[in-house]
């Protein structure tokens, strides 16, 4: 059993993404340990690389990747005082993992080995929107009596994580706008910590590794759902 799924997590990539998997994991690696970055910060940004390109690829690896990253990060995130984004990984991301990797397993595409993808309609995509707006709101409020640094840019990036990984569980290709979005608002943050001494270089640019990925992400979804 074991066997038949690691095979399958290697069957089925094509060229250019092998070759987006690995530049991007030795960019990482290179640039952190040039400017002498920590080693957990450099392990997250790793697990965090893998994780997002093995969910653009529709892999089940990309579960095991995103438990340890969720872990990690939010060590990270406590130690920056972006407290959103640790209750963000600890509460919700973390055991989402585990759902997700039980929902696409038995969601999976015999003949690509990758995930079935769908798409939402433009009725649910406003809804949504919608919904993330007012509660990026309530939360940022929350976050600033807390004293959290950037509180609604915390909140932002918070709650359309919530939405971004529920969609992308069951597999809609529109979570990868709400990633753009998550991305923009999170590079905000760790190019903020990292003036301020407190952040990881690594994260930050794992987070701007993200957001590229994203737009590379929602093209290619969007094409396989046609």
């Amino acid at each position: 059993m074991l066997n038949e799924t690691i095979k399958n997590e290697l069957l089925g990539w094509k060229k250019w993404e092998i070759i987006w998997l690995v530049l991007t994991s030795i960019l990482i690696t290179g640039v952190s340990i040039y400017i002498s970055d920590k080693p957990l910060g450099i392990i997250t940004a790793l697990f965090g690389i893998l994780c997002v390109i093995c969910t653009g690829k529709g892999k089940l690896s990309a579960y095991v990747f995103g438990l340890l990253h969720a872990i990690t990060y939010s060590i990270i995130a406590f130690q920056s005082k972006y407290y959103g984004e640790v209750m963000l990984n600890l509460i919700y991301y973390l055991p989402m993992q585990l759902y997700g990797l039980y929902i696409w397993t038995k969601n999976m595409n015999p003949n690509t080995n990758e995930v079935y993808k769908k798409s939402l309609n433009l009725k649910y995509t406003i809804i949504m929107l919608i919904v993330v707006a007012f509660l990026t709101l309530v939360y940022g409020m929350i976050l600033a009596l807390l004293n959290g640094n950037l509180p609604f840019v915390d909140a932002l990036s918070t709650v359309v994580g919530i939405v971004a990984l529920y969609i992308s569980v069951k597999m809609y290709a529109e979570q990868w706008i709400l990633w753009i979005i998550v991305n923009l608002a999170t590079v905000t943050l760790w190019v903020k910590a990292v003036s301020d001494g407190t952040g990881s270089v690594a994260v930050l640019l794992m987070w701007a590794i993200y957001l590229i990925n994203s737009f590379i992400m929602y093209f290619k979804w969007k094409g396989e759902t046609r």
